[in-house]
């Protein structure tokens, strides 16, 4: 089952097309690799399916229902969480607080309300455990490494189960043997029915983790095709021009 599908999806900004008639889809438990150069609006697309943008032109449908987004909480409550390039972490607050930023537990109503502080601890665990993460609870995110960011950020898009997760260039400044806990947990994603979009430059971790492999060029969706039909040659030459389609 097609659990996202993007129909002729066009973007404008004044004179600038980030986007012309893109259609794309993905289903449960399968991960896409979303490339292109810069400017290629591998971001804008994204942005546009996590509710930060809405469409010029285009239809977008969730579990086949048509819907659209005017925020990203519109998104996120028809299954859809983001990692963005930068992570947007909180830098002076905790990975438990950094996870439930937004969505704190709560006890009692109004003035006499309290952060359950313990509740949310044990469940950031849950979760960094589940990610198979060293990263703990009352760590400062101004004192992690680049994976343990990176770990916070995944925690954060689990709280709610999302149906489709969209990873935004989520290797592109740690170390080798960072992405390869990421790339795992990718696969994990994956094998926990979720449907995930991995936006990279990176061509090793596209082939590493993806089921099928799109490329946008300009704007345009040149190519979609399954990782096992495809080489990183190809793919380099559908990104550089050298080749016009697949």
């Amino acid at each position: 089952m097609k659990i996202l599908e993007l129909k002729n999806i066009s973007k404008s900004f004044g004179a600038i097309h980030a986007l012309e008639n893109v259609d794309l889809d993905i289903t449960q438990g399968e991960a896409l690799g979303l490339m292109g150069d810069n400017g290629a609006g591998k971001s804008t697309l994204m942005k546009i399916v996590a509710g930060n943008f809405s469409p010029t032109n285009g239809e977008i449908f969730v579990a086949g229902k048509k819907t659209s987004f005017s925020n990203p909480l519109e998104a996120r409550n028809h299954g859809i969480e983001i990692v963005y390039q930068d992570l947007k972490l909180c830098n002076n607050l905790t990975a438990s607080a950094n996870v439930f930023l937004g969505r704190e537990i709560n006890s009692g109503f109004g003035f006499f309300s309290r952060l359950k502080h313990t509740a949310m601890n044990d469940r950031a665990a849950e979760l960094f455990g589940e990610l198979k993460s060293e990263t703990r609870p009352n760590d400062l995110v101004e004192r992690m490494s680049g994976g343990q960011r990176q770990a916070v950020a995944l925690a954060r898009t689990r709280l709610s189960d999302p149906k489709i997760v969209l990873l935004d260039e989520p290797t592109a400044a740690i170390s080798i043997r960072q992405v390869a806990g990421i790339l795992a947990r990718i696969k994990q994603l994956k094998e926990t029915g979720h449907a995930v979009i991995l936006v990279s430059h990176r061509m090793l971790d596209v082939f590493e983790c993806c089921d099928r492999v799109a490329v946008l060029r300009r704007g345009n969706k040149i190519a979609d095709k399954p990782i096992a039909k495809t080489n990183p040659e190809e793919v380099t030459g559908l990104i550089t021009g050298a080749l016009e389609k697949a």
